[in-house]
């Protein structure tokens, strides 16, 4: 069974086509890079695989069920490009919500909550409120929430974002562990070095429609970075 799967799906708002017959299938243990220019539909994407919108043609699947079930979403993390952080709470309180939201309770929550800190380095800001905090460690808490319970399926918007270099190779080891359990991943970013290092798929999207999709050794040449692969897809 694939994790995530979108079958010949057209996505119409009006009588504006966001996607035209897309296909993208996520085998589980793999990582996708899912890529685009600016308004290609990649979010478009991510709202129909969260359930958040309805296909006006074809089929989704997460995890072998309709989005719009809630046991489907069950094992899902997700880190969205803009993530609304409540400034009064703490940062602690915020990732314990998130946790009892997926159904953890008493001494494993506790438990979960802690450990998903310190992985995620924001063990020692546990206790602040997250008004105060940079745009780096809000994406840290990002993560935390979205690593919560060891999740089977991962969707992470721009997951770089804010991240200084220190960051970002704390998110590229975090999706590597998190593919080293089985976990599947999907990744929209502009970040492409980063995708060339942590995804063996890539789907790239442009004007709504698939440009090239493979294994990344199938869409990039031989000699050549996905930077170049991309422009070449993209540009013809």
């Amino acid at each position: 069974m694939l994790a995530l799967e979108l079958d010949a799906v057209t996505k119409r708002y009006g009588s504006r086509r966001a996607l035209d017959a897309v296909c993208v299938s996520l085998p589980r243990g793999s990582a996708l890079g899912l890529l685009g220019p600016n308004g290609a539909g990649k979010s478009t994407v991510l709202r129909l695989a969260l359930g958040l919108a309805r296909p006006s043609a074809g089929h989704v699947r997460l995890r072998g069920l309709d989005p719009g079930d809630p046991v489907a979403r069950t094992g899902v993390g997700y880190l969205p490009e803009r993530l609304a952080l409540p400034g009064r709470m703490s940062v602690r309180a915020f990732v314990r919500l998130h946790g009892r939201l997926a159904g953890w309770r008493g001494l494993e929550l506790t438990r979960q909550v802690e450990a998903v800190c310190e992985r995620t380095g924001i063990a020692d800001r546990a206790d602040d409120r997250m008004a105060g905090l940079s745009k780096g460690l809000a994406q840290r808490v990002g993560f935390a929430q979205a690593l919560f319970g060891d999740p089977e399926l991962l969707l992470l918007d721009e997951p770089t974002s804010g991240l200084d270099p220190l960051g970002v190779r704390d998110a590229r080891e975090w999706i590597r562990a998190a593919r080293s359990r089985g976990c599947s991943v999907l990744v929209s970013s502009h970040v492409l070095s980063e995708v060339e290092r942590t995804c063996d798929r890539v789907v790239i999207l442009d004007r709504g429609r698939i440009a090239a999709s493979g294994r990344l050794e199938d869409v990039v040449r031989r000699g050549e970075r996905l930077e170049d692969a991309f422009v070449r897809w993209v540009r013809g």
